[in-house]
């Protein structure tokens, strides 16, 4: 894994899984793309669909929007998405991101307490990724766009700190620029936010929050204050790199 910064490429895939781009903005805009996997597998994804799903009555297949192209050019990650069904994501996810290459495109907020200590939230047992820790994120869909054709990940970041912790915008400080974190089939977009609280603090005040969510995707906040928390806890393979820089920074 390697901090990357002032990289130049038209070749995303180059990026080694757990690598880390230092970008200076996010351009990202949705344009018409034929995907050729949802297109020829509608039988094979709506049986994943039912076997994914069972059981789970919360798991909703909606619009999602997924990278079809990107460039990184002058710090600026230039990204281009198009509209799918989720579960065909899921499907082409679970197949081994089979066909030319896709990204799941999402931004995180990477939510640091005013001791140092990241917060991150345990997904719920009701979700796809039951017991997974991350920061606040979500697939960008159809909400995020704007009119003029562009994708507010810098808004979807904050969106989501307040549907899953209850979180206001104004009680985070958003931090300058971004870290792309990259695995396979992924690029995470991190985004630094900062609340003037110690974890514990902030711990207990998003807890109390999210009681009062209609809708609680998360069922526990964590505090990491060193890469080795990491280890107690599942993590998608994004998370734990990331972390790991940004510790050692400190």
């Amino acid at each position: 894994m390697t901090g990357a910064a002032g990289v130049e490429t038209n070749d995303i895939d180059r990026f080694a899984d757990g690598e880390i781009a230092r970008l200076s903005g996010v351009d990202a805009r949705i344009e018409p793309y034929d995907w050729a996997f949802a297109r020829e597998n509608a039988a094979r994804i709506a049986a994943h669909w039912a076997e994914i799903s069972a059981g789970k009555p919360a798991m909703f297949n909606g619009r999602i929007l997924l990278q079809h192209r990107a460039a990184i050019t002058g710090g600026v990650f230039e990204a281009r998405y198009f509209e799918t069904d989720y579960a065909a994501f899921m499907a082409w996810r679970d197949a081994g991101h089979p066909g030319p290459a896709l990204r799941n495109g999402f931004a995180m907020g990477a939510l640091r307490a005013a001791d140092g200590a990241f917060l991150c939230g345990r997904m719920g047992g009701h979700t796809a990724n039951a017991g997974m820790v991350y920061f606040a994120a979500g697939t960008p869909d159809r909400s995020d766009v704007r009119a003029d054709g562009t994708v507010d990940l810098a808004g979807s970041v904050l969106r989501e700190l307040a549907e899953e912790t209850g979180l206001a915008e104004t009680e985070v400080r958003v931090g300058e620029g971004w870290d792309a974190v990259f695995s396979p089939g992924r690029v995470a977009f991190m985004r630094p936010l900062t609340i003037d609280l110690p974890a514990e603090e902030a711990r207990a005040l998003m807890l109390s929050r999210m009681a009062d969510l209609e809708e609680q995707e998360l069922d526990d906040i964590v505090i990491l204050r060193s890469a080795a928390d990491c280890d107690r806890h599942r993590m998608a393979l994004f998370m734990k790199p990331y972390l790991s820089h940004i510790f050692a920074q400190d």
